[in-house]
């Protein structure tokens, strides 16, 4: 599977919004080892410094749009005039904190830029399958043990969460009213908390590990007992592309998809930074500075990804240890001046071949 899907990309036209962004950015640089067109549409980088400019990832696109996908008329011509055989849809206001402070923008653009990508794709049949990039958030959390099905309630708390809640009734819809029977497969991605090198957002909490590292401090850690789906960014975005491929070979497989770690990788926050702080060596250590009043953030939250399994034989390639060890590598590099390129194809190989 992993060889071909190298093979099915060459030189297919992809159209990915948010490709400036950290997830956008391994994109990228995966679909260029595959050989394929890239198209990228989205802000400019969302952080100074970011992995977009490190990774010199224009370079190496067919196209790169800077441009707001609130901005209908835009999408709507870019879509037309690059041609693309399959989008996915990343572009978003991804932080949760942020949301609080700025709701309407946050809708604006996770709900808003959605049903925009929709209409523009409605009017570009070169279009034959698209991936909605959503969050793990989506469901109404009840705090319980297991993992969410596809099929529990969505409805995320937070305006983040609860604008991507939106998102997936969006997709959903425009599917049934506008391409039902149509030749093109919609599909929606649920994703879990992802970790990797390049990633300098501001509260996450591996940036937050490493700028503590680079200033020589320690590690403080706001929520050490809530369980994430953690999951090396590798993951998804590989997982994105083969449900991309797949369903463009066979439109049945169109679906709501959850992607995350298997049970044993779902860990605290408090236990992911222990194993950063191993990993990283160099007397790394972190505390608890637990903030009572924090914005509410889920304590514990799981994913069910055995529809995924069952229906594209899918399975995650990379343990918990490893993602934190592949981070932890890229980090040092960056911090070192090393070329981080070379540290990316690196992994993206090791990771095509299930090391």
């Amino acid at each position: 599977m992993m060889k071909s899907l190298f093979d099915f990309y060459k030189e297919k036209k992809v159209f990915i919004t948010g490709h400036t962004g950290f997830k956008g950015s391994w994109m990228c640089k995966f679909l260029m080892m595959a050989q394929a067109e890239v198209i990228g549409y989205s802000l400019n980088p969302p952080t100074s410094p970011n992995l977009f400019e490190l990774a010199d990832i224009a370079k190496g696109l067919k196209k790169s749009v800077i441009a707001d996908i609130r901005d209908l008329d835009k999408l709507k011509s870019t879509l037309l005039e690059v041609k693309p055989d399959i989008v996915i849809h990343m572009a978003a206001q991804p932080l949760v904190r942020e949301s609080y402070q700025n709701p309407v923008y946050t809708y604006e653009t996770n709900v808003m830029g959605t049903i925009n990508l929709l209409e523009a794709i409605r009017s570009c049949p070169s279009v034959k399958s698209v991936v909605n990039v959503t969050t793990d958030k989506v469901y109404l959390n009840n705090e319980w043990e297991w993992g969410y099905r596809e099929t529990d309630v969505l409805n995320g708390f937070d305006p983040y969460s609860n604008s991507k809640s939106c998102s997936e009734l969006v997709t959903s819809s425009y599917k049934n009213a506008f391409f039902e029977g149509k030749d093109i497969a919609i599909s929606t991605c649920r994703a879990g908390n992802v970790i990797g090198g390049g990633d300098f957002a501001k509260d996450r909490i591996i940036p937050d590990c490493v700028r503590a590292m680079q200033r020589g401090t320690e590690i403080t850690v706001r929520n050490p007992y809530s369980t994430r789906p953690y999951q090396h960014v590798l993951e998804p975005v590989y997982t994105y592309l083969l449900l991309a491929m797949l369903q463009y070979e066979d439109k049945l497989l169109a679906d709501t998809y959850n992607v995350g770690p298997d049970d044993v990788d779902c860990v605290t926050t408090g236990n992911l930074v222990s194993l950063f702080c191993n990993c990283w060596g160099e007397n790394a250590v972190w505390r608890n500075v637990s903030d009572v009043a924090a914005p509410h953030e889920a304590k514990f939250l799981k994913l069910d990804c055995s529809k995924i399994k069952r229906k594209l034989k899918w399975q995650p390639v990379w343990h918990i240890q490893d993602a934190v060890k592949n981070t932890v590598e890229w980090s040092k590099a960056y911090l070192n001046n090393h070329d981080v390129v070379i540290v990316m194809e690196k992994q993206i190989e090791e990771f095509m071949n299930g090391k």
